[in-house]
């Protein structure tokens, strides 16, 4: 693509992006929230859930796949490498991450390397994105918020440095600590942060669920999936995955 054309195709993609987030964020946020059947609140509670307490045992399996990935976590991609968009809160290499799901979409070499990981979330219901979250020492995400109600978010500790105050997530005023074979959910909407202020590693599984909602919510909410999924947003992020996923393979060859 020559300059120009890059050029125009970025803002179109702010401009879609900053119109999308206006119509996701006024009134269908409060109609999906009206349609909600759990609480709207930064962080929910476990037993809102009833199969959460099946996936969180698996968690030792999920670290020792992991734990094989960081063997090599130079080559993992830096999120922004695979989501631009993501650009603006991350802009080092200090946030890696693994896909394993994006908006409904297997990543099918991903689960090929981790496949009890893999077959642990294949039970989740209503699952549409899932990756291995890594920060580096001293990593800091400045405060952002999601762009749709219609999605829970969900955090597995799998690797976690050992002081709690100062490697932890801020969820509107709620601090979550992170714990190796913890989980917590959380609407990423409401504006949230991320300390990493040790010398370790933090890695969680971090996926989203659909929201438990009415059926009129429900179908609203697949709707604006649906047409996220047609956007860069998505489309852009899919070949840069895609594009390291060769890079990645010829590399282990």
């Amino acid at each position: 693509m020559s300059a120009d054309g890059k050029g125009f195709s970025d803002l179109r993609r702010k401009k879609i992006k900053k119109v999308g987030k206006r119509l996701f964020r006024g009134s269908l946020m409060d109609f999906l929230s009206s349609q909600s059947k759990i609480p709207d609140t930064p962080v929910l509670d476990n037993a809102l859930f009833p199969w959460a307490e099946n996936l969180r045992a698996q968690w030792p399996v999920m670290r020792d796949e992991l734990d094989a990935l960081l063997e090599r976590r130079a080559a993992l991609p830096s999120f922004q490498e695979i989501s631009p968009d993501q650009a603006r809160i991350s802009t080092d290499d200090q946030w890696k991450t693994f896909m394993l799901w994006g908006f409904g979409t297997r990543m099918d070499f991903g689960c090929e390397l981790c496949p009890q990981t893999a077959a642990a979330l294949e039970q989740v219901p209503g699952l549409s994105n899932a990756f291995f979250s890594i920060l580096g020492p001293g990593k800091h995400i400045p405060r952002h918020r999601g762009v749709t109600k219609g999605l829970v978010r969900c955090h597995i500790g799998l690797r976690v440095p050992d002081s709690p105050e100062r490697c932890l997530i801020q969820v509107d005023d709620v601090d979550c600590a992170w714990e190796e074979g913890g989980m917590f959910f959380f609407d990423d909407t409401y504006p949230h942060e991320v300390w990493n202020e040790t010398d370790g590693y933090r890695a969680v599984l971090l996926f989203d669920i659909e929201r438990p909602m009415g059926m009129p919510g429900k179908a609203v909410s697949r709707a604006m999936i649906a047409a996220l999924r047609r956007t860069g947003y998505f489309r852009d992020a899919l070949a840069n995955q895609r594009a390291w996923e060769e890079r990645y393979r010829a590399a282990m060859a």
